[in-house]
């Protein structure tokens, strides 16, 4: 009976292993000069989100690319956030982040707009599950700080219903709408 139970949880945790949308970011060829001569080694990125909301990033380093790959994959599901999106699909609001000489600007979009990002930035946002968004980056292109900065900024958004609980406010006070009672 033990043993079904077993069967049942890793069944069910290489099903949520599935759904994982995985994007490469990056890979790059590191050398190392010594003595005998060069040592090659490989670094990748890696995203990794549920396309529902969760996301994380990870990097690897090995002396063979899908070795690399591998350890980044798993460094990222570790390593995963969940940010509140509105309808599913778009940011709350407009949001600005920086982490070392690389910016990112976030601006939520109308339906249909698609994803408006380059590189470092469409990955996070498509293995995220946002569909509409306008974003642009600043300064530096290096894909690390790209993906770092993209996370900052992804988690400083906050949803209307987190507001409302940390101010003590009902959720149509913290969105502007007015009530029957309002003029």
């Amino acid at each position: 009976m033990a043993r079904e139970g077993r069967n049942n949880s890793s069944s069910r945790t290489e099903r949520e292993e599935v759904e994982l949308v995985e994007k490469l970011v990056a890979i790059n060829r590191v050398t190392k000069v010594v003595k005998g001569g060069k040592n090659f080694k490989f670094s990748a990125i890696v995203v990794v989100g549920d396309g529902k909301g969760r996301v994380g990033h990870g990097t690897g380093k090995s002396r063979e690319v899908p070795e690399a790959i591998r350890k980044a994959t798993d460094q990222a599901k570790r390593h995963m956030i969940r940010i509140p999106l509105r309808e599913g699909r778009t940011l709350h609001h407009d949001v600005t982040a920086s982490y070392g000489a690389g910016k990112v600007h976030m601006r939520a979009a109308v339906p249909g707009t698609g994803i408006i990002a380059g590189g470092p930035m469409r990955a996070v946002c498509e293995a995220l599950g946002i569909q509409d968004v306008v974003s642009k980056s600043i300064g530096s292109s290096n894909p690390h700080n790209m993906v770092r900065a993209t996370l900052k900024a992804l988690q400083m958004i906050s949803a209307p219903r987190q507001v409302a609980a940390r101010r003590g406010k009902k959720i149509a006070e913290i969105v502007g709408r007015r009530t029957q009672g309002e003029v």
